[in-house]
């Protein structure tokens, strides 16, 4: 087995058009990488973590389905070993049986917590890391900024917003710092003015 850990990616992907506008900015992106992953990185199976599926507060959900309602298959043994790896890390997590929603099947089958804390989900992905070392390859599934009253007034317009440029820069550099600062940094993007009109709770 190569010593090569494979890659993580987070598919910003939109609505679940995207699939088949081909006219959409992003669908030669989301090709291109699709490409590199199938082609390329050829891993033995994806776990995805969909900003799409909330549990709990303080549980993960994984999704045990071998076949879900779409035509994509599951593996219940990668479920309960990424079950296993979340518990073995203090992490509440529990098997359930669900369909694949659109941040899963635009973009396979990990809730996120139904929460706003950076910490806890950062902890989230320590747990699940070494399942890089086993050529499975982990997506992030969501969207950096998701502001729907601000797309629909602004519909039509393609100039971003002030405030989606300067939370999605400052994420950026937070995920590519150095690994002793990531966390610190992801917790300071998260209290930025930009993250809330990123982000709005209501």
């Amino acid at each position: 087995m190569s010593t090569k850990k494979t890659p993580v990616y987070f598919f910003s992907h939109g609505g679940p058009d995207v699939q088949y506008r081909t006219d959409h900015p992003v669908y030669p992106v989301l090709q291109n990488i699709g490409r590199e992953i199938t082609e390329k990185v050829k891993p033995k199976a994806v776990v995805v973590f969909s900003g799409h599926w909330e549990a709990e507060p303080n549980v993960i959900e994984v999704n045990t389905a071998e076949h879900t309602d779409l035509i994509y298959e599951g593996s219940p043994e990668l479920a309960s070993k990424v079950i296993d790896l979340l518990t073995d890390a203090g992490i509440k997590a529990k098997g359930v049986t669900r369909g694949l929603d659109h941040g899963v099947w635009s973009g396979f089958h990990v809730s996120l917590y139904a929460s706003q804390d950076v910490d806890k989900h950062y902890q989230l992905g320590q747990a699940v890391a070494s399942l890089r070392d086993e050529n499975i390859v982990i997506i992030g599934a969501g969207m950096s900024v998701h502001n729907l009253r601000d797309l629909y007034s602004t519909r039509g317009d393609p100039r971003p917003l002030p405030y989606t440029v300067s939370f999605d820069e400052a994420l950026k550099e937070a995920v590519e710092a150095p690994p002793s600062e990531r966390r610190a940094r992801m917790q300071e993007v998260a209290k930025r003015p930009d993250a809330r009109q990123a982000h709005p709770v209501s």
